[in-house]
């Protein structure tokens, strides 16, 4: 029998399908009619690509650009590199929740299929409307926008690029990546595996540069590395900017349908690419000190092209290709895992059915990855990066403070659910207590953000009621989905899939 939640309102997810799996023939959910084939997501991504998911998706824009945010708010060499180090540990620590999560619950969909669970459709839905809203799309946004400030900066070395130059090049790079991953599964993760490996070799070059110019006793920068700026307003923004250069720890989560052997893999790519990430980013910002000053740390949102333009030389056009590699793997990761999200949403009957369509051949959720495309496009009204940073982290984190919370209170609702991992219950309690906390501090100062970011969270909850938990819906409701579904399958040759795993 199927898990029901406190409101009646039953899963669709939790009921294992008929003969293994089911497959909907009219976009309403209403069974088969063997008109279609019985499909379901191969497992097709390796520990490899695993660990190509996370690092490629942490390492994107964020080491590019953070530094000088977190600089920005502490003024302080010290205190950045302290909370470089905070923000790696605390992403791994969550990362270790989640992986307790990811096996118990190998469902794709991450914090909503959590949330879901823990706490029923309701609270399932809201983050799912957070993130088709706010998270999903402001990330791609902000990755994307630096790909197109890095990869147009050789051509303006005098100055910055224009507003509209980079709007449109990021505009272009969303639109191409979500070309390729509507083409194929593979494709997309080779995208991922090249431009990874093409993004640590960047870091690596910069750390190397980095070393040798302290080698030669240049340690100017670090002259009185505490002095600066302590207020909890900028702690906090620090923090922000820190812990959005981590994002990405968790992606792997929203895949775990398509991932081999999640129960070992998930916990062991993590292990492998989490440690790697934090060394790395510390390293990183090492070397930048190490070579910019504070003013011009200040002054360039193209951080890496002012340390390529001071230590490489006539080879520092080479930095600003490496950066622009960088992002556009990490736009992809993005991508990736956002469509998947909205399909995971679509199956369980919180997003519209053709959110479900997934290409019969490829297995790409093509209508998922245009709209996502489409509002991470919308997102590109503003170009200040930093300011879209801040808008989305408190919300973003106050969503992951749910999931863990979620975990807690499924150890105690479902104690004899299988749990391949289950971390020291210290763990999640340190990581939640962090989380509010740094929430709160930039808010008691400057809380329209916190606010806005509740509001939108809440206005979810009227279309929740109408048009999810309201079951008995005009006649002309159903007519305009199953027009939808039909019109996406005709034109992308598409079909509806359903999940191979089961929330019981």
């Amino acid at each position: 029998m199927p898990d029901r939640y406190a409101n009646g309102v039953t899963s669709s997810l939790v009921e294992p399908p008929v003969n293994g799996h089911s497959v909907d023939n009219n976009g309403t959910g209403g069974g088969t009619d063997g008109q279609d084939e019985k499909i379901v997501l191969k497992r097709k991504l390796t520990l490899i690509n695993g660990v190509a998911i996370i690092v490629g998706t942490i390492i994107g824009s964020g080491i590019f650009i953070a530094p000088t945010g977190v600089f920005y708010y502490t003024e302080s060499v010290g205190s950045s590199l302290f909370i470089w180090s905070a923000c790696g540990i605390l992403s791994t620590i969550g990362a270790l929740c989640y992986a307790e999560l990811g096996t118990s619950i190998t469902r794709s969909g991450g914090d909503y299929a959590y949330l879901l669970v823990a706490f029923g459709p309701l609270v399932g839905f809201l983050r799912l409307w957070i993130a088709l809203l706010i998270i999903r799309p402001t990330t791609q946004t902000i990755v994307a926008l630096t790909f197109a400030h890095y990869a147009a900066k050789p051509f303006f070395e005098d100055c910055d690029p224009p507003q509209n130059a980079v709007k449109l090049l990021a505009a272009v790079c969303l639109c191409l990546l979500t070309a390729i991953n509507c083409m194929s599964v593979k494709v997309s993760m080779k995208v991922q595996d090249i431009f990874t490996v093409g993004k640590l070799l960047a870091l690596v070059m910069i750390i190397l540069a980095g070393v040798y110019y302290m080698a030669t006793g240049k340690l100017d920068n670090f002259s009185n590395p505490w002095e600066g700026n302590y207020s909890t307003r900028n702690i906090g923004y620090a923090f922000y900017s820190g812990l959005f250069a981590f994002g990405g720890w968790n992606y792997l989560n929203f895949v775990t349908e398509e991932l081999q052997d999640p129960y070992k893999n998930l916990p062991r790519a993590i292990w492998i690419a989490m440690p790697l990430v934090t060394g790395i980013y510390v390293l990183v910002n090492l070397a930048y000190f190490a070579v910019v000053s504070k003013p011009e740390m200040l002054s360039s949102l193209a951080v890496a092209v002012t340390f390529g333009n001071k230590v490489f030389g006539p080879l520092a056009f080479m930095v600003p290709i490496f950066v622009a590699l960088s992002t556009f793997g990490g736009v992809n990761g993005v991508l990736f895992t956002s469509a998947r999200l909205f399909a995971t949403g679509a199956q369980e009957g919180h997003l519209p059915k053709f959110f479900q369509l997934f290409h019969v051949k490829q297995q790409t959720p093509i209508p998922s990855l245009i709209f996502t495309c489409l509002m991470s496009l919308l997102m590109l009204l503003t170009d200040n990066v930093y300011e879209l940073i801040n808008y989305y982290s408190s919300v973003l984190w106050l969503s992951v403070v749910a999931s863990i919370a979620g975990m807690l209170w499924l150890r105690h609702k479902k104690p004899n659910l299988p749990r391949p991992i289950k971390v020291h219950l210290a763990l999640p309690i340190i990581f939640m207590t962090i989380c509010v906390t740094l929430v709160l501090l930039p808010n008691f100062k400057e809380p329209a953000n916190l606010l806005i970011g509740i509001a939108i969270t809440l206005a979810g909850i009227p279309f929740y009621y109408v048009c999810i938990a309201w079951k008995n819906k005009p006649r002309c409701y159903g007519r305009i989905s199953n027009g939808m579904v039909n019109l996406c399958r005709a034109i992308f040759n598409t079909t509806i899939i359903e999940s191979n795993e089961s929330l019981k």
